[in-house]
């Protein structure tokens, strides 16, 4: 081992301490079970749009992204950056404020709690439901962050790819296990700025080391690379056209956030919903800036694999770690750089753990609070409640980990069936929960159950038809669980006067 790569090791290993030290020092401040699971709502703006915003960019903004943009152009990364810049506006604009006094008023704590106090639900189902999708569509999630994790270490230690899952989710569980949800957020804080150091960083030496921007561009000038309307692959050079439905059903990817379980919790959190317009500014402009670097570290890449920079690859999984392989350039060129090195690879363990945390606790609070508690009536008092919690982290993380062990998985294609899971199923029910007074009961459950399903149905049976029918699967499952929600509504009994009452105190507080 060279003295470079020690002070990789180095910089990585401050990084990981840091983050148990966060959740240790966070572990007395968790007493009941609000604040485990919200921080018993005392975010600030800045905390609160950091963390919605790193626990969002998981492992594909720094290895999905450019490992897409580098291996078939930017089309595809671009739309999917487009849809996603609008899609965290908008449910910072139109949800968070609402969610926020809406839920605080009705005592929630959960995505689940908010649903199902919502509609009165006293036959527990809307809250199982809704718990189930959460445990079932977080698994595949937390796999991803996971597989990041093993291709991390597997490539920069030459360690095997099962260890190396090991390790990042040791962490990742450790710190959400003992802090709750006030260490998944401080942390988050932490990797936000880690993860703003690498992509720089990347950018920066990618574009000297490919030599120039002149390079870059030319190097990227070959047919269908640079360009909206079609795609290619940098081993065949076919191009194939990115159609206005593949453009429409690429946009879907903004849908998602209205229904994603581990952002609506921040905006449960804030301290005052005053503050939220802050926040959006801050959580979107960071945003933009964020994935637009990554797409460009896949353009920088392909440039120095071009000027024999770096090695090439022969599939699309496994130029999603194109960014460690800059870093280890990198870090040949003396001590300073190599700890800067392992400063750009904690920032891939940053993005990882921020989502996982995130997810992984609301996972938890589904099954202690909501199943454990809500559905199966077991009387816990607060101790217990959070001993649950962090027992399911526990269980959660283990399954991830036999879902990720396939080292050929595509980080990118699990986080977007798993992205579409919860954008059709919760989206459109938090939307009409939101906003529509005659939404019920009825129309809620059937769209949460039809935007699942549909997800499911055109993932494996629909669009493999090819064609027309081969649009991401959460357009139509998130068009189909609207109209659920409408029709049943509007055929079944009409809300309480007292759920109505509600709704129309929360607009008078809006």
């Amino acid at each position: 081992m060279s003295d470079n790569q020690i002070f990789v090791y180095i910089a990585i290993g401050l990084y990981l301490v840091l983050m148990m030290y966060i959740g240790i020092s966070c572990t007395k401040q968790n007493n009941n079970a609000s604040e485990y699971y919200l921080g018993d709502r005392k975010m600030g703006p800045i905390i609160t749009a950091m963390s919605a915003e790193a626990s969002d960019m998981s492992a594909w903004l720094l290895m999905g992204i450019p490992g897409l943009a580098l291996f078939c152009g930017i089309a595809e990364a671009s739309w999917t950056i487009i849809g996603l810049a609008v899609g965290t506006y908008l449910n910072w604009l139109i949800v968070a404020r609402r969610l926020r006094v809406y839920s605080e008023k009705i005592h929630a704590i959960t995505i689940p709690d908010f649903f199902a106090h919502r509609f009165h639900d006293k036959s527990s189902l809307l809250m199982a439901i809704s718990a189930l999708v959460i445990v079932i569509f977080f698994i595949p999630y937390t796999a991803a962050g996971f597989a990041s994790c093993g291709k991390l270490f597997s490539t920069l230690c030459g360690m095997e790819y099962m260890h190396g899952m090991l390790i990042g989710g040791a962490v990742i569980a450790g710190y959400t296990i003992l802090g709750g949800f006030l260490a998944a957020s401080m942390t988050d804080l932490v990797q936000s700025i880690i993860m703003s150091i690498a992509l720089v960083v990347i950018v920066l030496f990618g574009i000297e080391m490919a030599g120039g921007w002149d390079a870059v561009k030319t190097a990227a000038s070959f047919d269908g690379y640079i360009s909206l309307s079609t795609t290619t692959d940098i081993i065949s050079k076919k191009v194939v056209p990115y159609d206005a439905l593949t453009v429409a059903s690429t946009l879907a990817w903004g849908l998602g956030y209205f229904g994603m379980p581990h952002i609506l919790l921040r905006f449960m959190a804030i301290r005052d919903e005053n503050e939220i317009a802050l926040a959006r500014r801050i959580g979107s402009t960071w945003v933009v800036i964020a994935m637009s670097c990554a797409m460009l570290i896949g353009i920088v890449g392909y440039a120095m694999i071009q000027a024999n920079a770096i090695a090439g690859y022969d599939s699309g999984s496994a130029a999603e770690t194109i960014i460690i392989r800059i870093s280890n350039l990198l870090s040949t060129y003396g001590i300073i750089p190599a700890f800067i090195a392992g400063v750009v690879l904690a920032g891939i363990l940053a993005s990882v753990m921020s989502t996982a945390s995130g997810q992984l606790l609301a996972a938890a609070s589904s099954v202690s609070e909501n199943l454990i508690k809500g559905v199966f009536g077991f009387k816990m008092n607060d101790k217990t409640t959070v001993f649950w919690a962090r027992v399911t982290v526990l269980f959660i993380s283990v399954l991830g980990f036999v879902l990720a062990l396939d080292p050929n998985s595509s980080i990118f294609r699990i986080v977007s069936f798993a992205w579409a899971g919860f954008g059709a199923a919760f989206g459109p029910v938090m939307l009409f929960a939101l906003f529509w007074r005659r939404c019920n009961f009825q129309g809620a459950l059937a769209g949460m159950i039809v935007g699942g399903g549909v997800v499911f149905v055109w993932k494996y049976m629909v669009r493999p038809l090819g064609g027309v029918w081969n649009m991401y699967e959460l357009l139509p499952a998130f068009i189909a669980a609207c109209i659920a929600i409408v029709v049943v509504s509007l055929m079944t009994e009409a809300p309480s006067k007292e759920i109505e009452d509600e709704f129309d105190s929360v607009n008078r507080a809006m």
